[in-house]
């Protein structure tokens, strides 16, 4: 823990070191990530032995206490740092007073799929960070229990990622495979019924679930917003689906599409008394 003395600057080696973590060599390099603001931190706390220090500005020592508390129950080391300090580890506009230095969260597919989990979201070719993390936040909210991110998505510990999970990416078993097609053979193997949401696919989501059909252990596969789900993939699934468009828009963005499929296997899986 930090002695009293002068806060650290953007010139102190542990600042300068944490910034580079905003590259994702340096992340990978390292195994840690930046968590920026008192909901991310809060939840990163939350996980025993993830937070290896907590920066923050002295007006957050005095607005965040619960998270002072917390990070000093956990050993965490705390360094008081400059509001100038702080925005150069900050990527946002105006950053919250707190940056906390993790370690990478990363289960392989096999530990996770041992866990038999009964919802999982694989984020095939996802590159744009924002979609990714509101993906996750999504996947995390519908009770799914892990998170793939497949072939060439988006880092899951890019800071636009992170911040977009809230908080979330401390919440589920998070997947990097380089190489979605084994992925999907894996899903299968593993038990799951693995569904790639397609805009033009041949099975629709309503009737899928009149069906009872997603009431299974299920995988969803979503592709980028841009270029939509590899047809190599699309092929692979069990079945293309899509969400049914009642009204004359042309399509849902993927952080909705995403949120439709995962809310209704989530419905068609709860157990009602």
């Amino acid at each position: 823990m930090q002695p009293g003395g002068d806060p650290f600057t953007t010139r102190t080696p542990r600042v300068v070191a944490a910034r580079r973590l905003q590259r994702r060599r340096d992340r990978d390099q390292q195994g840690r990530f930046l968590a920026e603001g008192p909901q991310a931190v809060r939840e990163a706390l939350a996980r025993p032995g993830i937070v290896v220090e907590l920066f923050a500005t002295d007006d957050a020592f005095d607005r965040h206490r619960d998270l002072i508390n917390t990070a000093r129950g956990e050993r965490v080391t705390l360094s008081r740092i400059t509001d100038d300090g702080l925005a150069a580890l900050a990527e946002t506009v105006t950053p919250q007073g707190v940056v906390a230095v993790c370690k990478q969260l990363d289960t392989s597919l096999g530990h996770a799929l041992a866990e038999r989990p009964r919802l999982v979201a694989v984020l095939a070719d996802i590159k744009d960070p924002g979609n990714a993390g509101t993906v996750l936040r999504t996947a995390d909210a519908a009770g799914a229990e892990a998170v793939i991110f497949a072939g060439a998505a988006v880092d899951p510990y890019n800071g636009k990622c992170v911040r977009a999970s809230a908080g979330s990416i401390f919440h589920v078993d998070v997947v990097r495979a380089p190489d979605p097609q084994r992925v999907m053979t894996v899903l299968r193997d593993a038990g799951l019924t693995v569904l790639a949401a397609d805009g033009y696919g041949e099975s629709d989501l309503d009737t899928l679930a009149d069906d009872g059909a997603l009431a299974g252990r299920t995988a969803w596969v979503f592709g980028s917003e841009a270029h939509g789900l590899p047809d190599a993939l699309a092929v692979a699934a069990d079945a293309r689906v899509r969400v049914p468009l009642h009204g004359k828009a042309e399509s849902l963005n993927l952080a909705a599409a995403a949120a439709v499929c995962l809310y209704a296997s989530a419905r068609a899986q709860r157990v009602l008394p």
